[in-house]
């Protein structure tokens, strides 16, 4: 049973820092995908590099592999920049087909191998 203090607005999550172990800021939640039959978060996409919001891109990364950290304000994620650099990702004016499983699949592929929080 989830605890009700335990409980976040989707507009506070998104927005929020995330960083890598060493406490290297690496980008910031776009927003996540919730499977719209169970209600579960399945992916958090993430605003990787770019300048002023010029040149991001957009990462999709399993929910279970971030873990929010409240000294930091923000979400751990044991990745480094050069892993993030080589994982599935699109530009900032396009969109993956999330109906199609193979997005998906290719996402859940990069990050199975990769250690979690």
């Amino acid at each position: 049973m989830t605890n009700k203090h335990d409980l976040i607005s989707s507009d506070q999550v998104e927005g929020t820092a995330v960083y890598s172990p060493s406490g290297e800021k690496l980008g910031t939640v776009k927003y996540f995908m919730v499977d719209k039959i169970s209600g579960d978060v399945a992916y958090v996409v993430m605003s990787f590099g770019g300048f002023m919001g010029m040149g991001n891109s957009y990462h999709p990364l399993p929910w279970k592999a971030l873990h929010y950290d409240p000294r930091q304000g923000g979400y751990i994620v044991s990745l480094t920049r050069e892993q993030l650099e080589g994982a599935p990702a699109y530009a900032q004016d396009m969109s993956p087909d999330w109906s199609n499983d193979t997005y998906g699949q290719q996402v859940d592929t990069y990050y199975g191998g990769l250690p979690h929080v």
